[in-house]
């Protein structure tokens, strides 16, 4: 855990491997999680409408096991956003959202 879910639009200026490399890596960084346990992904959006001038977006929904506290998820939140600012400049809009997952309901195998 987490799963790292990366939304962007279809016109990344870098290959989507790369981008998922650096999150990934941002992840680790922040020394929250087991590296064993990351999981990270994109998701291109074809159709998509932003505010004038904007080239494009990138969102990052991490879906963290419920008991993270809001000191740690700012430390996750910042240390994302700011690997996006390194590699997208300020015509691309930036966001990063994390999300409780509620280990009572939450699956896998």
């Amino acid at each position: 855990m987490p799963h790292l879910i990366i939304e962007h639009s279809n016109n990344l200026p870098i290959p989507a491997q790369q981008l998922v490399e650096a999150v990934h890596l941002a992840t680790q960084s922040t020394a929250l999680f087991d590296p064993t346990t990351l999981k990270t992904r994109t998701q291109s959006t074809d159709y998509y409408k932003l505010a004038e001038g904007k080239t494009g977006f990138v969102h990052i929904h991490a879906h963290l096991i419920e008991g993270r506290s809001e000191a740690q998820k700012q430390l996750l939140s910042n240390a994302l956003l700011e690997v996006l600012q390194t590699m997208f400049d300020k015509n691309w809009l930036l966001s990063v959202h994390p999300y409780d997952l509620l280990p009572s309901i939450y699956r896998k195998n």
